[in-house]
């Protein structure tokens, strides 16, 4: 009786648990611009900033004692002061300043300047190529993010504030710079690691604002104070933990095309959660930046090519040393 060899385990895809990452942190990120309009009404750019990344640096500890990861590895640590001064601090500062003097559309077309700067960074620093399909995507979704921008913004008196323009902009530089900074560091460190300590020095940096922080947390409403405490966790603690678990993985230049999806996303929560139904210019808008984001990770499929005959395995197969058309010749020959 013939037994059958036991079911060999089921493996996933290497590609899954990247895009897994991928998805969350997209999702993730585009539920803090929700979550952003409730806390920031109740809390200045620089409380809001503090409260947020010490929310993230508790539960990040709390990642690291259970996962029993120490201190970062010597070679990270200068990926890690940067990206926390630059990134967790100076970005999230600038982004919470800068969308209380512009309108939301204008703020989501300044930021999203992000992602081409993360490329070009990255092909100039990291020596990362920069393939025509990625160029091609970041240019469709970056048009999409412009119509979306222009259908959100409110223009009534027809000017911008100078200054929210420039913060929105180094929130943009901050973003790609953080980003940059942190690909060489995870050569070195674990997702985690990076995360957790770029978090604490971000808010070590933004400790200067304790005091405002305790002075606005008494008088702000419970909702404001627990969307900032969800700002913390989940954008911050574990969707910036998923993205440098996707960074150590794939270029920067391609991750960060697949924030464009972003603002489709914000468009479809608003939509959901806050009742704000979209305009017809908003949703095409967020169409081009999710065909941006597929033509940027498109891949074709390779043509299959014909197999190519061993001349000696034919041979062989024919019971003969030399080649099949080889063989017949010479046969007619003597024949």
């Amino acid at each position: 009786m013939k037994t059958q060899p036991p079911a060999r385990p089921r493996v996933l895809p290497p590609y899954l648990p990247t895009l897994g990452a991928v998805c969350f942190t997209v999702f993730a990120w585009a539920s803090a611009f929700v979550s952003i309009r409730s806390a920031g009404a109740a809390y200045s750019p620089g409380a809001l900033a503090l409260g947020r990344l010490l929310a993230a640096s508790l539960v990040l500890v709390v990642l690291l004692l259970l996962r029993r990861e120490g201190l970062p590895p010597r070679g990270a640590r200068r990926g890690i002061l940067l990206s926390g001064l630059v990134w967790f601090a100076g970005y999230t500062v600038a982004l919470n300043w800068g969308e209380r003097l512009v309108d939301a559309g204008t703020a989501s077309l300044l930021v999203n300047t992000g992602p081409i700067l993360m490329a070009l960074l990255a092909a100039r620093l990291l020596g990362e190529a920069l393939p025509p399909r990625l160029v091609a995507g970041m240019a469709v979704s970056f048009v999409g993010a412009v119509v979306v921008g222009l259908s959100m913004s409110s223009g009534s008196d027809g000017t911008t504030s100078v200054l929210g323009v420039v913060l929105c902009l180094l929130a943009a530089v901050a973003y790609a710079t953080g980003v940059v900074a942190q690909k060489p560091a995870l050569s070195y460190g674990t997702p985690l690691q990076i995360t957790a300590y770029s978090c604490l020095t971000g808010a070590a940096a933004c400790l200067p604002f304790a005091g405002r922080l305790a002075a606005e947390v008494p008088k702000a409403p419970l909702s404001a104070t627990l969307n900032m405490l969800y700002l913390g966790v989940v954008p911050t603690a574990l969707a910036f933990t998923t993205w440098t678990f996707a960074l150590a993985r794939m270029p920067a230049g391609k991750l960060g095309a697949t924030t464009y999806a972003v603002p489709a996303i914000v468009v479809l929560l608003s939509w959901l959660l806050l009742g704000e139904v979209p305009a017809w210019l908003t949703l095409l808008g967020g169409l081009l930046c999710l065909a941006g984001v597929a033509v940027s990770r498109y891949r074709p499929r390779a043509a299959a090519t014909p197999a190519v005959e061993d001349p000696r395995a034919v041979g062989h197969a024919s019971g003969t040393d030399a080649p099949s058309g080889t063989g017949a010749a010479s046969q007619k020959r003597h024949s």
